[in-house]
C-alpha cells in the first residue's frame, strides 16, 4: 500500500476556495431599507452560511429555505439567487447531486438575468465540480471552462484559482495529468499573489503527485520539497506528515533508498504523535517493502510484524490482510515456501472475512488484493515447477482482476502467466500471446511501468527462440520507457539484456558497450545510497550478473586483463567502500576507485604474493540477479603472480552436472558435510567414513587447483592469497587434496580475501595500527579469553533459550596461550561481554575461544558467546563489532563458523567483515563448527610459532600441518583461515 495521492491538495483547496457565498451584512441592509423582513431573510442567511460551515448540515437546509421563502416573497432576485447558491452547497455535501445541480442551474439563470458575474462564476464552477462528482467529467470539463473564462474577464483572480483547481481535479480524474499540472501551474501565481500559502501548497503538493502518477520522479521530488517548505512554515503536521510519506516513495522510486526510509521515518514520527494509528500502520508497511526490495529481509519482516500488530488492534481488517500477503511474499524470496502459503492463506482469509457493508472502492480494494494474493500463491508453484496449480491460480487472479476491471493487476497476470509458459513449459508462442495482451493493457491504462515489463518479456522470449533482432528491438524499447520514467533499475536490465543479446548474437563489440553501460547505471543507484553499507550489500546482490556477463564478453575477445578488471570490480563493492571511508575517517589515503591492471599488479608485488581470483559464470542471466538456469556452467580462474605476470584458466563444469548429476555448490556443500562436526566440544564424529570425506575435497582440488597449479609457487613458504565468490568462500582451500593425497596446505601457505582491493586496504589498516614484526607484544596488548560462562540462547527462533554447554578445551587452550604473552587468560565469569568490551580498544592481539553463532539469514546476528551481566544477554554479534573501533593487528575468534555468514554478491556478510571494518588487517575465522581439544593444539600451536615469525600465514600453515600429525582428519585442523595480511 502507497500514500494516497492528491488528498491533501483537495482537501487543503476545497477549504481554501469553496466556502459557502456569503451574503451582504447586516448593517449595509439596515442602511438600506427598513424592511424587517428583509432584515429576517439575510439574518436567516448568514446562520445558514455559519451553519454550513459548522458542518450542521440539517440545520443550514432548514435556515437557508426559510430566507430563500422571504427572498421570493419580496422578489428580490439577488437574495434568492444567493440563498439557491448555498442550498446547491449542502445538496453537494451530503452527495444529493441531482438536487445540488437543480439549484445550481437556477441560481445561474437568476445571475445571468440580474448580470451578476461573480454568481454566474460561482454556479459555473459549483455545476463543475458536480459533475465531476457523477463521473461525468466532459461536462464537468465545459462549466469549469466557462467558469475560468468569466473569472478573468471580471479580473476576480480568486476566482480564477479556484476554476483552475477545480480544473486540475477534473483532469486528473480522466487520467490526463498533464493537463491538470498546466491548471495547478496557472494558479499557484495567483496563490502567491494573493498570500493564499496554504492554497500555494496544496497546488504544489497536487503538482507532485501528478507527476509521480506520470512516473517523473525528479520533478515529482522537486514540488514535494516545495510543498514540504510551505507546510513546514505553517506548521502543518498533518500535511508534513503525508508529504513526507509522498516523498518516501517518490526516492524509493528513484532507487534513493537511504533518503526514501528517511522521509518515511520522519512521516511515521509525526503519525505517532498525532496518534494516526491507522497511517502508522501503511507507514510502516511501506517500510517493510523497501527493506523487501533490497532483499533485507529480516527486517522486512520486522516493520510487517509491527504495521500487523496495530493493524490488528485498530481492527484495521483490510490491512491486515495486506500485510499478511506481504509477509507470505518476504518468505517466497526467502524459500520458504511452507511459510509463504501459511501467509498467504491467511491474507485471503482475513479478506473474506471483511465486513460486506463496505463501500463500492473498499470492496474493490479487497477484490484486487484477493486477487493479487492468489496470483502470489501461484508464482510459489510456478517457482516450484508446480505448473497445473499455478495456472489454476492465475485462472482465478485473473477472474477477479477482469470482474473489477483493474486493467494494471490483468497485465501483471498475463506477464506471470507469460512466465510459466516461457520458463516452465517452453511454450515461447504461448508466452508470446500473453505478454502481448499485458502490453495492450498497459498501453490502454497509461502504466509505462508495466508497458516496460511486457516488452522487456517480449524481448527474452525471442532471445531465447534465436531470433536476436527482433529481441534486441524490444529492448531497446524497454530502454526506452525505463529512461523517459527514470526507472534506473528497470534501465540496469535492459541494458543488460542487450549486451546478453548481442553477445548470443556475435556482436562483442555492441555487447561490450551496453553491458558497460549497464554497470554504470547501477553504480549510480549504489551511489545513491549514501553510507549504508547494508542497503548497498543487498542492492549489489541484485547487480553480479551484469558483472559477469561483461567478463563473458571481454574474455570473448581474448581481452583477459580487462575481464580480470570486471571480475574485480564486480565483488566486495559495499565492503570496499565501507573499509574506504573508515580508513578516510582515520585520515589515511583511500580510495573508491575500482583497481585498473597495474593497480592489481602492484596489490600483489605489495603483497608479496600469487593472487588466485574465482569468478563463477551461470547459464542464462537474462535479468540482474535472475537466471532461467541456474547451474553454474563455468569457473574462470586469474592468477597474478608477484613479478606482475597474468595467467587465465577456464574451467568447464558441463561434465560435472552431466556425469556425476551435481553442481558446484553442491559438491561444496556434501564435502563439508561430510565432516560431521556438530559443534566445538560436542564430540560429534564425521558422518561418512574418512577416506569418503577426503572425496569432495578431492574433486574441488580436480576443480578448483589443478587448472591453475603449474601457476602457483614452488616453494611452499611462498603465500598464495584466495580470492573466492558465492559458494567458493565455504571452500576450505588448505583441506584441498591432490590427486596423491596431498593437502595444499602442505604445498602452500594460504590467506584468503574478499577481493583484490580489500588487501590494498587491509595493508593501510596495518601500517595505521602499526607492526610490532621487530618489537615484542606486552601483557597489556593482548587480551586472550577462553571457556566463558555461557550464555542461555535459543537453538532456533520460537525456541525457548538454553544455556550453551561449557568448553573446557577453549578453557586449557587461552590458558595454555595467555603465558606466552605474560598476560592473564579472561576465562568463566570473568568474561563479560562488558568486561571484554573494555578491554578491546586498547588490544593489539585479540584471542577469543568460545562458541561462535552462525547467522546465514542477515548475516549480521552471528555472534561470539561471552559471559552475560547486568541487562546484557552475552552475546557480541557482528552487527555490534560493525560499529566499535579496533586497534588490533590480528585478531584469532577460536569458535565454530566464524568465517561464515551470510553469502551475498559483496562476499560474505558476518563476523569477519564486521572485525576488518572495524579496523583489523588480519582476521582468522573458522569454516564450520570445530571440535575443542584438536583446536586448542593448533591455536597454541599457532601462537608458539607467532613468537618465532612476524608471518601471520606462516605460523598457522606450521600449525596446521603439526596438529595434522595428530589430528589427520581434516575436520580437526582444516577449519580455519586467514583473511587479509599475513604480516
Amino acid at each position: 500500500m502507497r500514500p494516497q495521492l492528491g488528498i491533501f491538495a483537495l482537501i487543503a483547496f476545497l477549504a481554501t476556495i469553496s466556502a459557502p457565498l456569503n451574503a451582504p451584512s447586516i448593517t449595509q441592509v439596515l442602511a438600506q431599507t427598513s424592511e424587517s423582513r428583509k432584515v429576517e431573510a439575510e439574518r436567516l442567511l448568514e446562520q445558514g452560511i455559519q451553519q454550513i460551515d459548522n458542518r450542521q448540515l440539517d440545520k443550514a437546509l432548514q435556515s437557508i429555505q426559510q430566507a430563500l421563502t422571504i427572498y421570493r416573497e419580496l422578489k428580490d432576485r439577488q437574495g434568492e439567487g444567493t440563498a439557491l447558491a448555498n442550498l446547491a452547497s449542502i445538496y453537494y455535501w451530503v452527495q444529493q447531486y441531482s438536487q445540488s445541480i437543480d439549484f445550481q442551474q437556477q441560481s445561474l439563470a437568476i445571475a445571468r438575468e440580474i448580470a451578476d458575474r461573480p454568481l454566474e462564476a460561482k454556479n459555473l464552477r459549483q455545476l463543475g465540480s458536480t459533475y465531476s462528482a457523477l463521473g461525468q467529467h466532459p461536462q464537468a470539463i465545459e462549466y469549469l471552462q466557462q467558469s475560468l473564462t468569466l473569472a478573468r474577464e471580471i479580473k476576480n483572480s480568486k476566482s480564477e484559482a479556484a476554476a483552475l483547481g477545480m480544473l486540475a481535479l477534473a483532469y486528473q480524474k480522466i487520467g490526463d495529468y498533464q493537463k491538470a499540472i498546466d491548471s495547478w501551474q496557472q494558479a499557484l501565481p495567483i496563490f502567491q499573489q494573493l498570500k493564499e500559502r496554504r492554497a500555494e501548497g496544496a497546488a504544489l503538493t497536487s503538482i507532485g503527485s501528478y507527476y509521480q502518477l506520470l512516473e517523473n520522479y525528479p520533478e515529482a521530488r522537486k514540488f514535494f520539497q516545495q510543498g514540504l517548505v510551505v507546510a513546514q512554515e505553517l506548521k502543518d503536521r498533518s500535511s508534513q506528515q503525508v508529504i513526507l510519506a509522498l516523498l518516501g516513495h517518490v526516492h524509493e522510486s528513484l532507487a534513493e533508498y537511504s533518503q526514501s526510509i528517511d522521509k518515511y521515518q520522519q512521516s511515521l514520527v509525526l503519525a505517532r504523535e498525532m496518534g494516526e494509528s491507522a497511517i502508522e500502520v501503511e507507514i510502516l508497511n511501506n517500510l517493510g517493502g523497501i527493506y523487501a526490495n533490497l532483499s533485507k529481509y529480516q527486517e522486512a519482516i520486522e516493520y510487517y510484524q509491527q504495521s500487523l500488530t496495530i493493524a490488528k488492534k485498530i481492527n484495521a481488517r483490510q490491512s491486515e490482510a495486506g500485510i499478511l500477503s506481504n509477509l507470505g511474499t518476504v518468505y517466497k524470496n526467502l524459500n520458504d515456501s511452507s511459510q509463504a502459503i501459511r501467509y498467504y492463506q491467511q491474507s485471503l482469509a482475513v479478506s473474506e472475512e471483511v465486513n460486506s457493508q463496505e463501500s463500492a472502492l473498499e470492496i474493490r480494494e479487497k477484490r484486487k488484493l484477493f486477487a493479487q494474493t492468489i496470483l502470489n500463491l501461484g508464482n510459489i508453484h510456478q517457482e516450484g515447477g508446480n505448473s497445473d496449480q499455478a495456472k489454476e491460480y492465475y485462472q482465478q487472479s485473473l477472474k477477479i482482476a477482469q470482474e473489477i476491471n483493474d486493467r494494471d493487476l490483468q497485465a501483471d497476470i498475463l506477464n506471470f502467466w507469460g512466465i510459466l509458459s516461457y520458463q516452465n513449459l517452453g511454450d515461447y508462442r504461448q508466452a508470446s500471446e500473453y505478454y502481448q495482451q499485458s502490453l495492450a493493457l498497459a498501453k490502454q491504462n497509461n502504466n509505462k511501468r508495466g508497458e516496460a515489463k511486457a516488452i522487456g518479456n517480449l524481448g527474452l522470449v525471442y532471445n531465447s527462440m534465436g531470433e536476436y533482432d527482433k529481441a534486441i528491438n524490444y529492448f531497446q524499447q524497454d530502454l526506452a520507457i525505463s529512461r523517459e520514467i527514470k526507472n534506473k533499475r528497470g534501465e540496469a536490465i535492459a541494458l543488460n539484456n542487450l549486451g546478453l543479446t548481442f553477445m548470443r548474437a556475435g556482436k562483442l563489440s555492441e555487447a561490450e558497450t551496453y553491458l558497460k553501460n549497464g554497470i554504470e547505471v547501477l553504480e549510480s543507484v549504489r551511489t545513491g545510497l549514501g553510507r549504508n553499507d547494508a542497503n548497498k550489500v543487498s542492492l549489489f546482490e541484485d547487480q553480479v550478473s551484469t558483472y559477469r556477463n561483461l567478463q563473458q564478453v571481454l574474455l570473448a575477445q581474448n581481452k583477459i586483463e580487462a575481464a580480470l578488471e570486471i571480475a574485480e570490480r564486480g565483488r566486495a563493492r559495499a565492503f570496499v567502500e565501507l573499509l574506504a571511508s573508515r580508513l578516510s575517517e582515520a585520515s589515511v589515503q583511500a580510495t573508491l576507485t575500482s583497481p585498473n591492471i597495474n593497480k592489481i599488479k602492484e596489490i600483489a608485488k605489495l603483497q608479496n604474493a600469487t593472487l588466485v581470483e574465482y569468478s563463477i559464470v551461470y547459464e542464462d542471466i537474462d535479468a540482474i540477479g535472475k537466471s532461467s538456469q541456474s547451474q553454474t556452467s563455468e569457473i574462470y580462474i586469474w592468477v597474478v603472480k608477484p613479478t606482475g605476470e597474468i595467467a587465465f584458466r577456464k574451467v568447464n563444469l558441463k561434465s560435472l552436472r552431466q556425469q556425476k548429476k551435481s553442481s558446484l555448490e553442491e559438491l561444496v556443500v556434501s564435502s563439508r558435510e561430510s565432516i560431521g562436526v556438530r559443534g566445538r566440544g560436542l564430540g560429534v564424529e564425521a558422518k561418512v567414513p574418512g577416506s569418503q570425506a577426503k572425496q569432495g575435497f578431492k574433486e574441488l582440488h580436480e576443480l578448483l587447483i589443478k587448472p591453475i597449479a603449474d601457476l602457483l609457487p614452488k616453494d611452499p613458504n611462498a603465500r598464495v592469497i584466495f580470492i573466492p565468490q558465492s559458494e567458493l568462500f565455504l571452500v576450505p582451500f588448505p583441506a584441498l587434496q591432490d590427486a596423491s593425497g596431498k593437502y595444499l596446505i602442505e604445498q602452500h601457505t594460504i590467506l584468503t580475501a574478499p577481493s583484490i582491493q580489500v588487501l590494498d586496504l587491509t595493508n593501510q589498516q596495518q601500517q595505521l595500527v602499526g607492526t610490532r614484526s621487530s618489537t615484542s607484544v606486552q601483557n597489556q596488548d593482548v587480551l586472550i579469553v577462553g571457556n566463558p560462562t555461557m550464555p542461555r540462547v535459543p537453538e532456533k527462533i520460537g525456541d525457548p533459550p538454553t544455556q550453551l554447554p561449557s568448553l573446557p578445551g577453549a578453557e586449557r587452550e587461552a590458558l595454555a596461550i595467555a603465558p606466552l604473552f605474560k598476560t592473564k587468560a579472561f576465562t568463566g565469569s570473568e568474561a563479560t561481554k562488558a568486561a571484554i568490551l573494555q578491554q578491546i580498544p586498547t588490544a593489539r592481539i585479540i584471542h577469543l575461544a568460545t562458541h561462535g553463532l552462525l547467522d546465514d539469514i542477515r548475516g549480521l546476528g552471528s555472534a561470539i558467546a561471552l559471559a552475560p551481566s547486568g541487562n546484557d544477554n552475552g552475546l557480541l554479534t557482528a552487527e555490534e563489532i560493525l560499529d566499535l573501533r579496533f586497534n588490533a593487528e590480528l585478531v584469532v575468534l577460536s569458535a565454530c563458523d566464524t568465517g561464515r555468514g551470510r553469502i551475498t554478491g559483496d562476499g560474505v556478510i558476518g563476523l569477519s567483515r564486521s572485525l576488518m571494518s572495524a579496523g583489523v588487517p588480519s582476521v582468522i575465522v573458522s569454516l564450520w563448527q570445530v571440535p575443542d581439544a584438536p583446536t586448542a593444539s593448533l591455536m597454541t600451536e599457532f601462537y608458539q610459532n607467532l613468537q618465532k615469525t612476524p608471518d601471520k600465514a606462516a605460523a598457522l600453515r606450521s600449525a596446521m600441518l603439526s596438529t595434522m600429525k595428530q589430528h589427520p582428519n581434516p575436520k580437526d585442523w582444516g577449519a580455519f583461515t586467514l583473511i587479509g595480511e599475513a604480516e
